[in-house]
């Protein structure tokens, strides 16, 4: 569905190989905006992403790189702005659980220097990485960022301890963001709830049906729900910065 008039924008999606990044990507597309689908180099999703949304006759391009990595980002973002010409939007949405199976707060064993290490680096200085970064494209073109948070990060349990404070790391970030880069830049955030997407948690029959049945609307996120609110908070949104809105079906009002 296309909601905005996007055609000359630009926009930067990390981690749009799958999930929320690239329900975003795509609907940036049909909007009209050339996008660049940040992925891991290593990671085969990426390139097919393109591919299928070119098939579309959608204006998309490749951003190989490591969010986690202080210098690859770097090079990723600059390069995407010079493969885009500008840059009016960028999604900091790559991140990573660090683990397959949720580690619970009472089990500090399974949370060693490098797991912290991992999640830090990838889902909060990433963000700061990125935006620093595009920082200067951004507010020549007076655009905005949105970034991706959890509300892991509001107080609720998430896949881990060190998980849900890099998440609480987001949300502080997004404000202060968002105060660096006023007048010329909007910074925001969603809080994602369940989501049913190509994550690396492998959730319980139980737990999905759980949090089904707590979600006041009764049922679980999907990556367009999420992309639908981030695209607005791009593209709309005039006066919002700064906040970070939960998405989860009321989930945590559950």
């Amino acid at each position: 569905m296309i909601r905005y008039e996007l055609t000359g924008k630009a926009a930067l999606v990390t981690g749009a190989a799958s999930g929320i990044g690239l329900a975003l990507a795509t609907q940036l597309a049909r909007n009209g905006a050339k996008v660049a689908i940040n992925h891991l180099a290593d990671d085969a999703r990426g390139p097919q992403a393109v591919e299928a949304l070119r098939a579309e006759g959608l204006d998309a391009i490749a951003a190989p790189g490591n969010v986690g990595d202080a210098q690859d980002c770097a090079r990723m973002v600059e390069q995407a702005v010079a493969d885009l010409g500008r840059l009016d939007y960028l999604a900091n949405n790559a991140g990573t659980p660090g683990t397959s199976r949720s580690i619970p707060p009472a089990d500090l064993d399974r949370v060693t220097e490098e797991f912290w290490d991992t999640l830090l680096q990838v889902n909060l200085v990433g963000v700061f990485r990125c935006t620093k970064a595009a920082a200067p494209a951004l507010r020549a073109a007076k655009g905005a960022v949105v970034n991706t948070a959890s509300i892991a990060g509001l107080g609720h349990v998430g896949s881990s301890m060190p998980y849900g404070a890099t998440k609480a790391g987001v949300i502080s970030l997004t404000k202060n963001l968002a105060r660096a880069l006023a007048p010329e830049v909007r910074v925001n955030a969603v809080a994602p709830g369940a989501v049913d997407s190509a994550w690396m948690i492998e959730w319980t029959n139980e737990q999905r049906a759980g949090s089904i049945d707590k979600a006041l609307l009764k049922r679980r996120c999907t990556p367009d729900d999420l992309a639908e609110v981030m695209l607005f908070l791009l593209a709309g949104a005039a006066m919002v910065t700064g906040q970070t809105v939960t998405v989860d079906g009321g989930l945590t009002l559950g």
